[in-house]
């Protein structure tokens, strides 16, 4: 199968794929593009420092140290503030903005963002255009959305209303808010946005392996894929797509993916105090456990630790130098 024009990002997961995540997984590599945690818009026009902390590659060159391109990403409910904060965003030159029509959190949603402006199409399309007109015509504008707040039966209006509204391409995480993470995702909705619309469209959800891949190509009708959870539980999983890499996780990956998670825990150690770090880390291996027994074994070694030290005495104990 030939899978080297295959489109594959790397989605925008708040609180898991932060700078230090996205830098692991895209070093790994088999990415074409990655998008940023959202930044939230509420209230006023940030400062520079706001979208820098949220996605330090804009210093460079808004691509990962791999070289990836980053899009940064997008949350709130009006607008003209959206537009003028896309106005500030695109001064610092981002690959891409893109727009969270996404996000289930109860958090963000009582709050007007994400998933809950999908029953409200027209504010899409206001919120799209806003933006669109802001933003210099060799900046992408993109958006992921849901297939709604409680059901898909506006799933298509909503996709047309951003396109409409000059959205360049669309991302479609295949489940509703109510339905959060739980399988399945409904890839057949994919399909149906992408017979409607003439910009590109991209299926998310439930895809962990390269059968699930090949499942939401057929169902969805399109190669291209944005990986999450799936991504971040086994980090090969963009190359075994591209069939670059064996295409079930094996015992050499684990050995392979020791100096990684070497080079993250590092990485979060500068970014987050020693509490919360631990926290970080014990989440990857948490989400590592689905796919190798060391990772488990590692994970009930490190879950009851806070100090920072002891976490580092247990990875070298399980031979990952650090």
């Amino acid at each position: 199968m030939n899978t080297a024009d295959v489109h594959i990002m790397l989605a925008p997961m708040e609180g898991v794929a932060d700078f230090v995540l996205r830098d692991v997984l895209t070093r790994i590599g088999g990415y074409d593009a990655a998008v940023s945690e959202f930044v939230r818009v509420s209230g006023s026009v940030l400062p520079e420092r706001t979208y820098e902390r949220i996605c330090p590659e804009i210093g460079n060159g808004s691509r990962t140290a791999a070289g990836t391109p980053v899009a940064v990403q997008l949350l709130g409910s009006d607008p003209a503030l959206l537009g003028e904060n896309a106005a500030r965003l695109a001064a610092l030159s981002p690959h891409g903005i893109d727009l969270n029509f996404g996000c289930p959190a109860r958090v963000v949603n009582r709050h007007g963002g994400g998933a809950m402006l999908l029953d409200e199409p027209v504010l899409l399309n206001r919120i799209a255009a806003a933006v669109r007109r802001a933003t210099p015509a060799h900046i992408p504008v993109t958006a992921k959305m849901r297939l709604g707040v409680s059901d898909p039966s506006r799933a298509l209006e909503c996709a047309r209303a951003l396109a409409d509204g000059g959205v360049q391409a669309l991302v479609v995480h295949a489940r509703t808010k109510a339905q959060g993470y739980r399988a399945p995702a409904h890839w057949e909705w994919v399909a149906r946005i992408r017979d409607g619309l003439a910009v590109p469209v991209v299926a998310n959800g439930e895809v962990w392996s390269v059968g699930d891949w090949e499942r939401c190509r057929e169902v969805g009708g399109g190669r291209d894929v944005m990986l999450g959870r799936g991504a971040v539980s086994d980090p090969w999983l963009a190359l075994r797509i591209r069939g670059a890499r064996n295409p079930v996780p094996s015992c050499e990956d684990w050995l392979a993916l020791r100096p990684f998670i070497a080079q993250y825990w590092a990485g979060v150690q500068k970014r987050a105090a020693p509490v919360h770090a631990c926290g970080r880390l014990k989440m990857w291996l948490n989400m590592l456990r689905r796919h190798w027994g060391e990772a488990e074994g590692l994970y009930r070694a490190v879950c009851a630790l806070g100090d920072a030290g002891e976490v580092s005495a247990v990875l070298r104990g399980h031979g990952i130098a650090c």
